[in-house]
């Protein structure tokens, strides 16, 4: 089985298993889930998670991962030894990984069978315990309010419905993932993929091939298998999504397959990370209703 990684630092991953990889244990109706937010070391959105009543754990949460991922180092002191063999592709490289089961996970009130996650070194995730991905988080709404700093997870009524959001952006699914197409960087249409767990935006070399100008230096990164990948960085002067504009925003550019697996091979697109999703007051990624929802500044140009 092959797998493409999470993303961790200022890299880009995405993970490509089945979006029924988890299986609650309880389907009862649940209240809304406050979440007090950390920072992690890469100014990401970590929150905490019991395994089998242990913890509780620094997880990051990531919607551009299609799987959760835990530590190497967390899974030995778990002792999950219900391990098998995979394939990661990351975004440089491809290695053998093991995988294990993880019961009852809990986020929230929310708790989770992961049946197959991978398991990477900490080092590589932003020295974080784990990573929640979309198969946490399918048929939610995730609701990032950086005023507060808490994060909401349940249906969209639960979460107020759209009252309060000026951009309500019609995304559309691929392996999981919401994915905006009407956007645009320095003029060029491109496709916009939110990510939660890039600490930088990411672009692929389409896009960087139809836009002007120079790069502005070289930059190295590194993927979930801590293998580095060299790439160019510009300064976007507009980024527009929807009716939001972004002015001035650092892009790196990398060659990755990464794009590829989501259909853009050679098509322009690109990353938002966390840099640019803290601009808001708030971040709404409703997974069921295929939207995504932004809660402008008071200062904001849009």
């Amino acid at each position: 089985m092959n797998w493409l990684g999470p993303a961790s630092a200022a890299m880009l991953a995405v993970v490509s298993l089945p979006l029924l990889n988890q299986a609650s244990s309880d389907d009862a109706p649940r209240p809304v889930d406050l979440i007090e937010l950390q920072r992690d070391h890469y100014n990401r959105m970590t929150v905490p998670v019991t395994i089998d009543k242990h913890g509780p754990f620094n997880f990051m949460i990531d919607t551009g991962a299609q799987a959760t991922v835990l530590s190497r180092d967390l899974a030995d002191r778990l002792a999950l030894s219900d391990r098998e063999s995979a394939t990661l592709v990351a975004m440089a490289s491809t290695r053998t990984i093991e995988t294990a089961f993880v019961p009852n996970l809990r986020l929230g009130s929310r708790q989770f069978d992961i049946q197959t996650a991978p398991l990477v070194d900490r080092a590589n995730i932003g020295s974080a315990d784990g990573v929640l991905g979309l198969d946490s988080l399918q048929d939610q709404r995730v609701l990032l309010d950086f005023d507060k700093q808490k994060i909401a997870v349940a249906d969209a009524k639960k979460l107020g419905g759209n009252k309060g959001y000026e951009i309500v952006i019609n995304a559309r699914r691929k392996l999981g993932q919401l994915i905006v197409t009407n956007a645009h960087f320095d003029g060029v249409s491109v496709a916009v993929i939110i990510d939660t767990g890039a600490q930088a935006s990411i672009g692929n070399t389409e896009l960087m091939r139809r836009l002007r100008g120079h790069a502005a230096g070289p930059v190295q990164m590194t993927d979930i298998n801590g293998v580095q990948v060299g790439g160019q960085v510009r300064i976007a002067r507009n980024i527009r999504i929807g009716h939001a504009t972004f002015s001035n925003v650092p892009m790196t550019f990398v060659d990755t397959p990464i794009f590829e697996q989501l259909g853009f091979g050679n098509k322009p697109a690109m990353v938002l990370g966390m840099n640019e999703l803290r601009l808001f007051r708030r971040v709404a990624i409703d997974f069921k209703q295929k939207k995504i929802l932004f809660d402008m500044p008071k200062n904001a140009v849009w």
